[in-house]
């Protein structure tokens, strides 16, 4: 009975501060919030606040704070690292009501949008100014802004243009405590410690943004896109590693595998070449002279690295169907599998081809397909471990994906290059980080947030969730630990 009480209280409370219509705590409707983009791992929440204001964002953190209740952070839920699985005696606070683009500034080149405001509609309000928003994920239609602060999200541009944090002028945010603070300001240069860099990419760990002032940049004089295709993937990956040390820096380079080719076509006929082992789109920017010079030179290099074919987008609806393709690889490789683990480790350019190699070993040593899409300019490697939850395939595929994610590591690289750690790569930290590393992140989150409310089991190891030393073939251990539901 007094658990009943507390939470007809709490109840009360949050609906104080957030309207009676921002409470949802419908057994029915909690579930829509249970997990992100990484669909194998589900937990209900208690409660889901939509709070409408950055001060009714701070009352409900203040609520928690009091009660000493767990909350996490929400914008689309497109993330796919667990970055937004609840806690089963928390809250989830979305921001999808903070949807408003306050202020474009076209003079400073910058704009002011609140979290649940998505990447591409950034772009879609700068474009009457000649101006967009750089970072682009391929879930650029539907994720938040509000979310690529929290990931330090990229995309297919970052290569050149850089990630989130690149692009962030200010962030209004709503710390474990419920103060409201601005981290950054309008200068490109502010004194006293880089508190801003240190909370974009945190993954919701230090607070909730409620408000982002973004970078915009001017549309490129010229832009030209073209698609090469190669009879090896390794063909392909030294061809990239050519173009770099050329002195070339594309504003993109990805490729795509057979796998995932298959898949896009399918999908979206995007008019990719079929049975080709990978497809190398190169898009270069800037004024026209300088673009007309490197698209030869790109050309020229990709014949040295026997590539079958080049195709050049010769208008803007062709470039505009090449991106559409690879924009939609991650969901056209439902076509071809019903189920897919995305990983997202980082190598160095030029192990490229070494490590695309390791991965197709360790694919069929566990019997599974792998398909890949990637940001080969940066290394950012985009596996997706296809697998059938009715053939029992599931640990077998959860155990690669951390080992492709591991090797990364092994290789120089990251396990992380914009999804994040979140729930799903915690336990593999001690491979990339020494313990005196950890703690030195533990001290900056403790500053923050001392009782760990925010976001919590996410991105640092436990000794609770993982055990010893973490390996590739444990069960996952928020599942062990049972705080989580395996689907």
């Amino acid at each position: 009975m007094e658990g009943v009480v507390e939470s007809a209280q709490l109840r009360a409370e949050f609906a104080a501060a957030v309207g009676e219509d921002g409470v949802i705590d419908d057994p029915t409707e909690l579930r829509a919030y249970e997990c992100d983009g990484l669909t194998g791992y589900r937990v209900v929440p208690a409660f889901v606040l939509l709070p409408r204001t950055a001060e009714a964002v701070a009352a409900t953190v203040r609520v928690c704070a009091r009660a000493g209740i767990p909350f996490v952070a929400r914008g689309a839920g497109t993330g796919l690292s667990g970055g937004a699985l609840p806690t089963a005696d928390g809250v989830v606070i979305s921001v999808q009501r903070l949807r408003s683009i306050v202020k474009i500034d076209p003079v400073n080149c910058r704009a002011v949008v609140e979290p649940g405001v998505t990447n591409l509609d950034v772009t879609r309000a700068a474009a009457p100014h000649g101006l967009y928003f750089a970072p682009d994920p391929s879930s650029q239609q539907v994720c938040t802004v509000g979310g690529n602060v929290a990931e330090n999200s990229g995309g297919a541009h970052c290569l050149k243009y850089g990630f989130t944090v690149h692009h962030i002028h200010a962030l209004e945010v709503v710390l474990p405590d419920g103060c409201i603070v601005t981290l950054g300001g309008d200068s490109d240069h502010t004194a006293g410690f880089d508190l801003l860099g240190a909370f974009i990419g945190s993954e919701g760990t230090l607070g909730v943004v409620t408000s982002i002032t973004v970078k915009l940049l001017r549309r490129p004089a010229a832009v030209q896109t073209l698609v090469a295709d190669f009879g090896s993937v390794a063909d392909a990956g030294e061809a990239v590693t050519a173009i770099i040390a050329a002195g070339i820096v594309p504003a993109a380079v990805e490729m795509m595998d057979t796998l995932a080719i298959e898949a896009v076509e399918a999908a979206v006929a995007a008019g990719y070449t079929r049975d080709v082992a990978a497809a190398l789109i190169v898009e270069l920017d800037g004024p026209a002279g300088e673009v007309e010079t490197q698209l030869a030179e790109v050309q020229r290099i990709c014949h040295e690295h026997a590539t079958i074919a080049v195709k050049l987008a010769a208008t803007p609806e062709e470039r505009a169907k090449v991106w559409k393709g690879r924009k939609a690889a991650f969901a056209a490789v439902g076509r071809i599998s019903p189920n897919y683990f995305v990983q997202d480790g980082v190598v160095p350019r030029t192990r490229l081809s070494e490590a695309l190699t390791r991965i197709s070993q360790l694919a069929n040593a566990a019997g599974l397909r792998v398909a890949n899409v990637f940001h080969a300019g940066d290394g950012n490697l985009h596996p997706l471990v296809l697998y059938s939850e009715a053939a029992g395939e599931h640990e077998r595929a959860e155990h690669l994906s951390t080992a492709i994610a591991e090797l990364c590591v092994e290789l120089g690289g990251s396990l992380s290059g914009e999804h994040g750690i979140g729930a799903d790569k915690a336990c593999s930290m001690p491979r990339q980080f020494t313990e005196d590393d950890l703690d030195t992140m533990r001290l900056l989150r403790s500053a923050y947030d001392p009782d760990e409310l925010c976001n919590p089991g996410k991105l640092f190891p436990t000794p609770r969730l993982c055990g010893e030393r973490p390996g590739p073939h444990r069960p996952h251990p928020l599942e062990a630990a049972g705080l989580i539901e395996r689907m």
